[in-house]
């Protein structure tokens, strides 16, 4: 593979507990990190929407799609490398009579229903967190400032939801278990760019490249989140009076997050084929982030994220380019 030339791919990837998930032209695969130091590479089956109907690959829609099953996927490669890893060996993990009670009741659906509980308070708890709270903070300050704010209303929203985004993640990437994670997003990242540079896979060649991507999860948010600011800062001058009303405000922002969603996954899209000025100014917050999101790997990590990488890529390097 070191003969081969650079390329852009749409190889992308998640990271995983103990693990990274890559997707390419092989489809949707595994790497995880066992207990017995062995890494196991599994392929999941996974069918886009786009594939069965036409209508959902359209600019802008796709992706709203590609979102969705994002999730989706990302939820289910989350709970297989729990598993695959040994996280949800129940038996090394002392339960109360309570928990135990539950176990016995619910047997394999326990874990399903504990993670379903905290995926609604999750989206609660970002509801509250990204939608309600810059809403709230901008109508105090407003109050205090006699209404001088209003017609700046939008901007001042996105540019707090921007700082609660950074402080959220600078936070919880002193927990341990989540730098650990962002280790292997660092891992994911460093494969596909010592890919797509047309070198060979190996822990050396991949410890010299960048952990900073634009195709990124975290670039797609901040891109999203720069848009929310432009979109918000029109819909206040659109409707002023509604921008009064905080619930009816609220729920208007969150209508139209599909079309961030979508228009977000284009720019994204379009980053990964070019480098000019205006991918490399709405590219920089994000690839700033990264620096939160992802770690510098060890070797034994990177070894995880080469091996997910292979299992998805072919020895023809024009089968990944991004179209």
């Amino acid at each position: 593979m070191s003969d081969k030339k650079s390329h852009k791919t749409s190889v992308g990837g998640q990271a995983l507990i103990e693990g990274v998930m890559m997707q390419g032209p092989r489809g949707v695969a595994t790497a995880v990190r066992q207990d017995d130091d062995n890494i196991l590479v599994e392929h999941h089956k996974f069918k886009h929407a786009k594939d069965k109907v036409k209508f959902l690959g359209f600019p802008i829609i796709r992706g709203m799609v590609a979102f969705v099953e994002s999730m989706i996927l990302g939820y289910r490669m989350l709970m297989y490398s729990a598993e695959a890893s040994g996280m949800e060996n129940m038996e090394d993990v002392e339960m109360n009579k309570f928990e135990k009670w539950l176990t016995d009741k619910l047997g394999d659906k326990f874990m399903d229903i504990i993670m379903g509980i905290a995926t609604v308070c999750g989206f609660a708890l970002a509801f509250l967190i990204f939608f309600y709270l810059p809403v709230l903070v901008f109508n105090r300050l407003n109050a205090w400032t006699d209404g001088v704010l209003t017609p700046w209303q939008g901007t001042i929203e996105g540019v707090l939801k921007i700082l609660i985004f950074v402080i959220y993640i600078a936070l919880v990437s002193r927990m341990k278990d989540i730098r650990r994670t962002f280790m292997y997003h660092g891992a994911e990242h460093k494969s596909i760019a010592c890919y797509e540079a047309g070198m060979e896979l190996t822990v050396e060649n991949v410890k010299k490249c960048t952990r900073f991507h634009p195709r990124c999860g975290t670039s797609f948010i901040f891109v999203m989140l720069i848009f929310s600011i432009i979109f918000s800062t029109i819909l206040s001058k659109i409707f002023p009076e509604i921008a009064t009303v905080r619930i009816l405000w609220m729920f208007l922002k969150i209508a139209f997050i599909p079309l961030l969603m979508g228009v977000g996954y284009e720019f994204i899209k379009y980053a990964g084929k070019h480098d000019n000025l205006f991918v490399r100014v709405l590219s920089a917050p994000g690839l700033w982030m990264q620096r939160l999101t992802t770690k510098e790997p060890d070797d034994e990590i990177i070894e995880v994220g080469i091996e997910a990488l292979k299992a998805v890529i072919t020895d023809n390097p024009e089968d990944d380019e991004i179209k």
